[in-house]
């Protein structure tokens, strides 16, 4: 090899080395970001669910009793059914409903403006806000909803201390609170279908639900994925509504706490750090475990296409 071809592959060696220092510098700050507040933390809670705090924050370790306790415990048990129920049930409606309304406002209608700012007011209103107005919406005494129901002389139920309606109105507000996101990111996708393929299909005399099903959900599937991803994750994590809308006292607070609403509960009411932090580990894998699910799955119905 001459010595114009080793200067060569030096130099080439040195820009590449160059690059790989620069890229690394500008994603240290991500990164370093996603160390502190997020990797760690998930090491430092997997760590103390295996401890047990004392009355002063000092600690010491317990090895698998917290998880044996979450076994043995039926009120946790409830809480990971109840989660389960809401997000099982919220997320597949919320964006059912989300798609209907982004499909709806994605057509070319009067006042188009005015209906996309009032569907999404409920994203950037403060979710302790949102708990406060439905609870006065679901009082039983002069909320207006009852009053609602009794011009058609129907009774409404107690719906916010009944643990046979405490859950199902707390699903009707996170589907309610979440539909403006959805109906936004939903919107991005369907404006990015070519208007050629209604067009072609129009004129081969394909109606408008043939056209829905055929052009609009295959297309906009990946973004439905990513709904579904990122509501999954939001409704396991629901806490605001609940603690806004149920205190603690309620008689139906057994049917409507959350995993983090029971994790808040032991972690700062009862000061019990260890059970908390193996609650919230146990959630997280929970979380993880589903999301590889759904990154599996979507082989057999998103098209990418």
């Amino acid at each position: 090899m001459n010595s114009k071809s080793k200067s060569h592959k030096s130099s080439k060696n040195s820009r590449r080395s160059n690059d790989i220092f620069w890229g690394y510098f500008f994603i240290a700050p991500t990164l370093l970001g996603l160390l502190i507040f997020y990797i760690f933390p998930v090491v430092q809670t997997f760590f103390y669910s295996f401890t047990e705090w004392g009355d002063f924050g000092d600690y010491s370790w317990s090895g698998f009793e917290n998880y044996k306790n979450m076994m043995d415990d039926p009120e946790i048990w409830q809480s990971f059914k109840n989660t389960l129920i809401y997000a099982f049930v919220m997320v597949p409606i919320s964006i059912a409903i989300s798609i209907f309304v982004a499909v709806l406002l994605n057509q070319k209608i009067k006042g188009l403006t005015v209906y996309r700012t009032l569907y999404f007011l409920p994203v950037v209103t403060m979710p302790a806000a949102v708990g406060m107005i439905w609870k006065w919406l679901y009082n039983s005494d002069y909320g207006i909803i009852n009053q609602v129901l009794e011009w058609f002389s129907i009774n409404g139920p107690n719906w916010l201390t009944d643990p046979n309606w405490v859950l199902i109105s707390i699903i009707a507000v996170g589907i309610w609170s979440v539909i403006g996101t959805n109906m936004v990111i939903l919107l991005s996708g369907l404006q990015g279908i070519p208007k050629t393929l209604y067009e072609a299909a129009s004129l081969d005399g394909a109606g408008v639900q043939y056209m829905f099903f055929r052009i609009t959900l295959p297309l906009l599937s990946p973004t439905i994925f990513f709904v579904a991803v990122i509501s999954f994750i939001s409704a396991f994590q629901v806490f605001d509504f609940i603690f806004m809308m149920v205190s603690p006292t309620n008689p139906a607070i057994d049917n409507a706490q959350s995993v983090i609403y029971l994790f808040y509960h032991y972690a700062f009411v009862i000061g019990d750090k260890g059970l908390a932090a193996a609650i919230a580990f146990i959630l997280f894998m929970f979380i993880l475990i589903l999301t590889i699910i759904q990154f599996r799955l979507q082989k057999k119905w998103v098209h990418y296409e």
